[in-house]
């Protein structure tokens, strides 16, 4: 699996094997993505996730884009549950795999949605999931930047000192 970095190399144009049709699509969606406030990109899936608030301070996420050309959907993210069926009718929208019940779309082109469409679907998406998120991780998103990094790093450390429940074998009792 490459690291986020090292896509970001196979995307730059200069980069003889960039095979991206669209690439000013990918790059530009994951440039208005990290421009809102406390967003994180990981990778997972083999996708670029957008998380409103890191999930090591329960941030939820809200968006996911596909780096690689040719898969069946570019971008997906949460709608509103209004919104929802009023998209599916938008050609090259389809519901989300494993996330249709939570009223995520899939996209299956960087051509189905101007940018000046997509960014507001975006934005949406952003201020519904944070919205949701509970009170105390509203409250961290809050904090000044270095104590909201502060208390990132903290809550990481704090899950990997967890150590794993040791694992018991369950015995019936001889008849």
């Amino acid at each position: 699996m490459l690291l986020i970095r090292e896509y970001d190399t196979l995307l730059a144009p200069s980069n003889p094997q960039n095979t991206y049709s669209r690439c000013m699509g990918l790059q530009r969606t994951r440039e208005y993505l990290l421009s809102l406030p406390r967003v994180e990109e990981t990778l997972q899936w083999d996708l670029f996730v957008y998380w409103v608030g890191d999930k090591a301070v329960g941030g939820k996420m809200f968006a996911m884009v596909e780096p690689e050309p040719g898969e069946a959907q570019v971008v997906s993210f949460a709608v509103p549950s209004e919104r929802f069926h009023e998209l599916l009718e938008t050609d090259g929208v389809r519901p989300a795999p494993y996330l249709a019940r939570a009223h995520w779309v899939a996209v299956a082109d960087w051509r189905v949605f101007a940018e000046r469409e997509l960014h507001p679907h975006l934005l949406q998406a952003y201020e519904r999931v944070e919205a949701k998120l509970p009170t105390r991780t509203q409250r961290i998103m809050l904090l000044p930047d270095r104590e909201y990094r502060a208390a990132v790093r903290e809550a990481r450390s704090a899950n990997r000192a967890v150590p794993a429940a040791p694992k018991t074998k369950r015995t019936t009792p001889a008849t």
